[in-house]
């Protein structure tokens, strides 16, 4: 719902609070990556930065989270919102850089391959 507001550009300050309360307490396991990444850019997208939500969801996706199972615009939307909003959250930008790494070496190399053609 947050992320309607947010993409409506309604401004609901008081459910914005709500949804970071309810979010900061739950085992967030049980969302999928593309609602973590919907919670984190509809709070950026609507300025709203909220510390504990951030945190919450950067700890979710860094211990617990194998990043190949994001969409490449899902991860992209979670490291936009972390920049945008100026929450501070460098081991979540550092394992996405391994995974951007591993996968770019991966690129190098098949092109690499193509180039024997």
């Amino acid at each position: 719902i947050v992320w309607a507001y947010a993409t409506a550009q309604v401004s609901q300050p008081c459910l914005f609070d709500k949804v970071a309360e309810e979010v900061a307490c739950r085992d967030l396991r049980s969302f999928d990556p593309q609602a973590l990444s919907n919670i984190v850019w509809a709070f950026a997208k609507a300025k709203i930065s909220e510390p504990r939500l951030f945190d919450k969801v950067a700890e979710e996706v860094i211990q617990y989270r194998d990043l190949r199972s994001f969409e490449p615009q899902t991860l992209s939307n979670i490291v936009w919102a972390y920049a945008t909003t100026q929450v501070s959250q460098p081991r979540l930008f550092d394992k996405v850089r391994r995974l951007f790494d591993k996968v770019s070496s991966k690129v190098i190399e098949y092109r690499d391959l193509r180039s024997f053609d």
